[in-house]
C-alpha cells in the first residue's frame, strides 16, 4: 500500500507511512491522501494484508467494511458527517473504481495500480480554486465522466470512419470492429448508468435540504447535467455503430441485387440456346424427316438466337434498366 498526502490548499506533496498519516489525519483541517493498492489482477500474487484501509488508516466509522475492498459495484452513501463512493473510471481497454471517503476534513481516494493517474489528477487539481473537500471530490466526479465522455467520442470517431470507409472499399474486418465498438457503448453503458443512477439519488434527497449550501447545490446540478451529457454520448455511439451496421448492410444488399440483375441477362441471353438444345434433341418424326439439310439448322439455331438476343437489347434499352445498371456501377 503506496500513500500520498497533499495539504491543501497549497499542495504540499509527501509520501508518509500509515503511522504519519493517521495522526495528520487527526490533526490537518483539509487533506487529501491517495491511497495505491496493487492491481487486482495481481491482488494474489501480492501478500495478503492483514487489515483493511480502514484500519490501516485510523479511520473508526462504522461500515466501511467495503472501503478499498476488490470487486465492489458503484455506490454513493451520504452518512451526515462523511460519504462514500465507489465511482467508476475509464482506464484504457477496461474500467477500474476508485473509493472515496470524504468529511469536512479530509477526502481518501483508494486506487489500484493507478499511480500515474493519480499524479496526472494532483496536478489538475492544483490548477483549480477548491476551497474545501466538497469542491475537490466534485472535481474528482467530473474527472471520471470526462474519461467515460473520451472514450465514447473517441470510440464514436472510430465508428463514423469505418462507415465513411465502406463507401469506398467494404472490407470484413469493418464489421469486426464494429461489433468492438457497439460492445465498447454497451461496456461503457453498463457501469456509468448504475452509478449516474445511486449518485443522482443521493445527491436529489440532499438537494431537497433547505440546510444544503447555495454553492454545493450548484456543484450537484452541473454533475448531473454532466452525466446525462456523457450518457447522451454513449446513446450517440450506440447509435452510429447501429447505423454504421445498417449502411453495410444496404450496401452489400445493391451490390447482391446488382449482380442478380446481371445474372438475369446473361441468362435471358442463353434461354434461346437452351431452349434450342432441348427442341433439337428431340427426336420427332418432324425434325427427323423434314429438317435435312445445314441450312435449315443453322437458320433456327443461329438466326433464332440472334433474333432472341435483338428483342432483349432493344427491351433493355426501352426500358432503361442497362443504363441503371451502368449507373450502379
Amino acid at each position: 500500500m503506496k500513500l500520498t498526502v497533499v495539504s491543501m490548499p497549497d499542495f504540499r506533496v509527501a509520501r508518509p507511512d500509515a503511522a504519519e498519516v493517521r495522526a495528520r489525519l487527526a490533526s490537518d483541517p483539509f487533506l487529501l491522501v491517495d491511497v495505491e493498492l496493487p492491481e487486482e489482477g495481481l491482488a494474489e500474487e501480492a501478500p495478503a494484508e492483514e487489515e483493511s484501509v480502514a484500519d490501516a488508516l485510523g479511520l473508526d466509522f462504522d461500515g466501511l467494511d467495503w472501503f478499498g475492498r476488490a470487486g465492489e459495484q458503484p455506490r454513493a452513501e451520504y452518512l451526515g458527517d462523511r460519504a462514500g463512493l465507489v465511482v467508476p473510471v475509464v482506464r484504457g481497454d477496461r474500467i477500474t473504481h476508485v473509493h472515496v471517503l470524504v468529511t469536512e476534513r479530509f477526502l481518501i481516494l483508494v486506487r489500484r495500480g493507478q499511480g500515474e493517474e493519480a499524479q496526472g489528477f494532483t496536478e489538475r487539481l492544483s490548477r483549480q480554486d477548491a476551497d474545501d473537500t466538497v469542491e475537490v471530490l466534485f472535481f474528482l466526479l467530473g474527472e471520471a465522466l470526462g474519461t467515460f465522455r473520451r472514450a465514447a467520442v473517441q470510440a464514436l470517431l472510430e465508428a463514423e470512419a469505418i462507415e465513411d470507409d465502406m463507401f469506398d472499399q467494404r472490407r470484413p474486418e469493418q464489421l469486426y470492429r464494429l461489433a468492438l465498438l457497439r460492445r465498447r457503448s454497451a461496456q461503457l453503458h453498463h457501469y456509468l448508468r448504475p452509478y449516474l443512477d445511486v449518485t443522482d439519488e443521493v445527491l436529489t434527497r440532499r438537494m431537497l435540504s433547505p440546510a444544503f449550501p447555495q454553492e454545493r447545490r450548484r456543484l450537484a446540478q452541473e454533475f448531473q447535467t454532466r452525466g446525462r451529457l456523457v450518457l447522451a454520448d454513449i446513446e450517440s455511439l450506440k447509435e452510429a455503430t447501429r447505423r454504421a451496421f445498417a449502411s453495410h448492410a444496404s450496401l452489400s444488399a445493391g451490390e447482391q441485387n446488382g449482380v442478380i440483375n446481371r445474372l438475369a441477362i446473361v441468362s435471358v441471353v442463353f434461354l434461346p440456346l437452351s431452349f434450342l438444345t432441348g427442341f433439337f434433341g428431340m427426336n420427332f418424326t418432324f425434325l427427323t424427316d423434314s429438317m435435312e439439310s445445314r441450312e435449315e439448322f443453322w437458320l433456327l439455331a443461329v438466326g433464332l438466337q440472334l433474333l432472341v438476343l435483338a428483342v432483349c437489347l432493344y427491351v433493355l434499352h426501352r426500358t432503361r434498366v442497362w443504363r441503371r445498371l451502368r449507373e450502379d456501377d
